[in-house]
């Protein structure tokens, strides 16, 4: 599956395309296909998200599990550190 993700404008946090908005959280994104583009350029044009692109993806049965180690540590946080990783609790007005 193709997810969006990108960062927030104001916060800098990053941010999952969630099918009306964004979300902090990985599990929320849902699967795009030939409208990516689109909604990309629809976001970036309104000023809700710098930065969009879209990545693979699979859905298992802990979540949605980004492809690659970039966007798993984007998504979760540093692999070194858990009380660095996102809290569960975290809005786009209180990330950490």
């Amino acid at each position: 599956m193709k997810i969006i993700t990108g960062n927030d404008l104001k916060s800098g946090a990053v941010t999952w395309w969630d099918g009306k908005g964004w979300s902090l959280h990985v599990n929320e994104a849902v699967a795009v296909e030939a409208d990516a583009a689109a909604i990309i350029a629809e976001e970036e044009a309104t000023r809700r998200v710098n930065g969009a692109y879209t990545i693979d993806a699979e859905q298992t049965d802990a979540g949605i599990r980004p492809a690659h180690i970039k966007e798993r540590i984007r998504a979760l946080g540093p692999t070194v550190r858990l009380d660095l990783s996102l809290d569960p609790s975290a809005t786009p007005d209180r990330v950490l």
